[in-house]
């Protein structure tokens, strides 16, 4: 699947404020950059930093005024549906080493307070196989609410409700309590309604990383990843050390090759 993605940010600065970009397309096996552009405006140099995991990048940069940010890129992507059912949990003591770090409770993702709960509802299942069902458990039982303040996954939890970035909070703190590595992406998405930055979720399963939509908005083959993290912490599109006024944003995903 070719996708054109098109990014913009555009902010007023009351006071100076370094700035930390995260819009950019990483580059993996299953999905090629074609082309892609970044154009920073209202800044001075930009500085590229290596992202979370070595899954794409950060750019610095020092702001003031009016900054703007536009993002385009051409991406080839080529990655089936995931398929969870059947898929089996790695043994904890062959995790590779990067991997260890997601089973730990984080910020948002509380997964030390959800372990009697997986145990109870869930334990009867095993590897993919569970994190399916708890992904059809989170679809059936939360409602995306588009325009809701995001908390934690317990938050979500108990509000049943929520965006993007809560059902991926739930899903990864359901899925470490599991003892099931987890990790939040940020990603471009094609067919998403409303376009917007999205937040998936993949586990490790089976030896390598599964990419999963616990929304179920859009479709697995047609997601781009930007970066990789324990939680929104660490995936922001923007992340903003000041203040900033926010005077537009928008996102355009676009299938090429249908």
């Amino acid at each position: 699947m070719r996708l054109s993605i098109n990014a913009w940010l555009d902010y007023r600065l009351p006071t100076p404020a370094d700035l930390l970009f995260a819009l950019e397309v990483a580059p993996t096996a299953d999905q090629r950059l074609v082309e892609d552009l970044l154009e920073v405006g209202g800044t001075g140099p930009l500085a590229p930093v290596a992202a979370d995991d070595g899954v794409g990048r950060r750019t610095w940069a020092r702001g003031a005024d009016r900054v703007t940010a536009r993002y385009t890129a051409t991406v080839d992507i080529e990655r089936p549906a995931t398929a969870l059912a059947g898929l089996a949990a790695d043994d904890l003591p062959t995790l590779p080493a990067a991997v260890v770090p997601y089973l730990f409770p984080s910020r948002y993702c509380e997964a030390d307070r959800l372990e009697g709960w997986a145990r109870r509802d869930f334990g009867h299942l095993v590897g993919g196989d569970r994190i399916a069902a708890m992904v059809d458990w989170i679809r059936g039982h939360v409602t995306y609410a588009w325009g809701t303040i995001g908390g934690t996954a317990v938050d979500t939890l108990v509000a049943r409700r929520g965006v993007c970035r809560d059902f991926s909070h739930l899903l990864i703190a359901m899925a470490r309590a599991a003892d099931v590595p987890a990790r939040m992406v940020g990603a471009y998405a094609w067919a998403l309604e409303p376009e917007d930055f999205h937040a998936v979720v993949e586990v490790w399963l089976d030896g390598a990383w599964r990419l999963v939509d616990p929304t179920g908005l859009a479709p697995e083959e047609g997601i781009a990843r930007i970066g990789v993290g324990r939680d929104a912490t660490d995936i922001s599109f923007l992340t903003i050390f000041g203040q900033a006024d926010l005077i537009e944003q928008s996102v355009t995903v676009k299938r090429l090759d249908a």
